[in-house]
C-alpha cells in the first residue's frame, strides 16, 4: 500500500500513462462526458470530494504544462477560480467560453469526476514532461 499521495489506483495509472500534451479533465458532476471517454468517478456526496482537493492532489503528482478553464468561472465562481489559480500558479493558462470548453474536452485521455457542486468547477490539465 502507498504511504502517501494519491491512493486511487486509477488516477495514479492515468498520471503515469499520460503523455506530453495529452489532457486530463477534472470536473464537477454536471459536465457532460463523452461516452467514449475514460471516466474515474470519485463523486460521493454533493461537495465530496471537492474540485479543489482533487486538483491539489493531482497537481502534486502530475507534471502540468498548462491548463484551460471556462471563462465564466471568473465571475460566477470566484472562490474556486482563485484557489485553482493559486494551485496552478506559474503555469500558462487560457480561458474559453463554456460551450467551447465542453467541445475541447472530447480529446481528453481521462475525466476525473468530483462531487463539487459549484458552477464551472472544471479544468483541462495539459501534461508536460519532466525532462
Amino acid at each position: 500500500m502507498k504511504k502517501q499521495g494519491i491512493l486511487n489506483y486509477r488516477i495514479e495509472e492515468f498520471i503515469a500513462r499520460i503523455g506530453h500534451t495529452q489532457t486530463m479533465v477534472i470536473c464537477d458532476p454536471g459536465l457532460p462526458i463523452p461516452p467514449e471517454c475514460e471516466v474515474i468517478d470519485i463523486s460521493l456526496l454533493p461537495g465530496q470530494p471537492s474540485f479543489i482537493s482533487v486538483l491539489r492532489a493531482v497537481a502534486d503528482e502530475m507534471k502540468i504544462e498548462s491548463f484551460v478553464y471556462a471563462s465564466e468561472i471568473e465571475k460566477v465562481n470566484q472562490e474556486v477560480f482563485s484557489q485553482m489559480k493559486e494551485i496552478l500558479s506559474g503555469l500558462p493558462s487560457s480561458s474559453v467560453p463554456h460551450e467551447e470548453f465542453k467541445r475541447i474536452t472530447h480529446d481528453a485521455l481521462v475525466f476525473i469526476r468530483t462531487g463539487e457542486c459549484s458552477s464551472y468547477a472544471n479544468v483541462i490539465l495539459v501534461a508536460g514532461v519532466t525532462f
